[in-house]
């Protein structure tokens, strides 16, 4: 029956040509026989020690969003449904209650056999109101109004231009109620980025969610797929391609799209770009260091990893004479003249001078010190050096070799800001490392704050902890 079902599902998506195919509008069609919601939901049977895992979170009324009943913790299904299937939890012994239409379960949510997260959990059972398109709706016009709330005063009326920011996050997954779902905005471009293949089919019902709640603003959305997603067969896809566009205007030829964030100009390429194109939970610190630059009117800033040259430019626009960014990727450095080039209008980037360099970070940091350059500010913020918890000490050893190699560059009473965005590497740790291998440099730090996102990114699942988290300090 599976076969059948993936066979004709395949052949739809051939029919409406969304199989194999180079990025581009296809509307929101995917395939898809009927909604989600409108199949029967399958009833998942797990573990003792799951239930009592989940009702200690009923107890005590933490959200459960973010909690998710994981491959071994199940023990048997009422049939074999298909990812994005809403899912009833029950425990092992609740055979009869289970077969009971609209029994209450001890949890709902969105159901992957494709995952090892076999479920990803989004209500209580008992309080769950229906996972439909409504939901949905719901759930990211209230993330949607937030973000304009933030952003914009009020939506109707943009802040003044010197303020103006266009570029945030709508939809930060489990902690907006939506898990394994992100969507970020670019100016007028929305992006979607599936993290579970349970999202496919909801694909439709996400979009019309998100013209509903934006769409004086809206121009296009594209839809981006996780590796593991963009992996999988076509048919199990649902004939969906990573840099579809799902409504709205086709991409740029160049691939990029132009936003604002906080007065400045950036263009970032969501399609080929890391995450969605641009590290929007930067994007507080990046003010910080734009007030740091301000304070010390002529600085020399060092930006590691700098990628499309964000800290760069608020370096630049905060009155620093002189910034180099070090990128390993020869498309970064260029996207970070282009980013420059428009923001040549304001005169303190005009004013600065900067240098790219294309060139593996440490290497580079090595070069600069054997060059004895010196620098007021430098800006660490490197990629995820932990993926999985056995990369942890990995990760904390190449945390201390750049701080290492950091404090080294920076000028006596200078600032450095180290960051991490490795989940897996707690805060404590993070800093520990840190501020051992300063001390053990001969450069120890004053930390003068502890940082981590910005605030289109909560942090409410349950036992979710921020990832991101930085260190700035003044090297003695």
């Amino acid at each position: 029956m599976w076969r059948r079902r993936r066979a004709l599902v395949l052949a739809l998506a051939l029919a409406l040509g969304l199989a194999g195919r180079a990025p581009t509008a296809v509307g929101i069609a995917t395939g898809v026989e009927h909604t989600p919601w409108e199949r029967r939901r399958v009833a998942v049977h797990v573990t003792r020690g799951c239930e009592q895992r989940l009702r200690r979170l009923a107890d005590e009324r933490a959200p459960f969003t973010g909690a998710a009943v994981y491959q071994e913790e199940v023990l048997r299904v009422s049939y074999s449904a298909e990812p994005g299937t809403v899912a009833a939890i029950f425990g092992p012994g609740d055979s009869a209650k289970a077969g009971r239409r609209n029994a209450a379960a001890t949890a709902v949510g969105l159901y992957d056999p494709l995952s090892p997260v076999r479920v990803r959990l989004v209500e209580h059972g008992a309080t769950a109101a229906p996972l439909d398109g409504e939901w949905v709706r719901r759930a990211i016009g209230r993330a949607a109004a937030e973000r304009h709330a933030a952003f914009c005063a009020p939506h109707t009326a943009p802040l003044a231009a010197a303020e103006r920011t266009t570029g945030f996050r709508i939809v930060n997954g489990e902690n907006d109620g939506l898990p394994g779902l992100v969507i970020d905005r670019y100016g007028g471009t929305f992006v979607l980025k599936l993290y579970a293949g349970a999202w496919l089919p909801w694909v439709s019902a996400a979009v019309r969610a998100l013209e509903h709640a934006c769409a004086p603003d809206l121009e296009r959305t594209v839809l981006l797929l996780s590796r593991e997603l963009a992996q999988l067969p076509a048919a199990a896809r649902l004939g969906l391609t990573h840099g579809d566009v799902l409504s709205g205007l086709p991409l740029p030829a160049s691939g990029e799209v132009a936003f604002e964030e906080n007065g400045l100009s950036f263009g970032c390429e969501p399609v080929v770009g890391q995450k969605t194109g641009f590290f929007l939970d930067q994007r507080d610190n990046r003010a910080l260091v734009r007030a740091l630059a301000t304070r010390a009117p002529g600085a020399r800033v060092l930006n590691v990893f700098s990628y499309t040259g964000g800290f760069s430019l608020y370096a630049a626009d905060g009155g620093a004479s002189h910034v180099t960014s070090i990128d390993a990727s020869r498309a970064a450095i260029d996207a970070v003249e282009r980013n420059w080039a428009r923001n040549a209008h304001r005169p303190a980037v005009a004013a600065a001078t900067h240098v790219g360099i294309a060139a593996d970070a440490f290497e580079a940091m090595d070069g600069l010190w054997r060059e004895k350059r010196e620098f007021e500010l430098v800006v660490v913020d490197p990629p995820s050096f932990a993926q999985r918890e056995r990369h942890v000490d990995a990760a904390l050893a190449a945390y201390a070799k750049l701080a290492r190699a950091a404090v080294m560059l920076a000028a006596p009473g200078g600032l450095v800001l180290l960051a991490s965005c490795s989940a897996k590497v707690a805060p404590d740790a993070f800093h520990a490392a840190v501020e051992a291998a300063a001390r053990q440099a001969g450069r120890p730090l004053e930390v003068e704050a502890r940082l981590g996102h910005a605030c289109d990114h909560p942090v409410r699942a349950a036992g979710a902890t921020p990832y991101l988290k930085a260190t700035l300090a003044r090297v003695r």
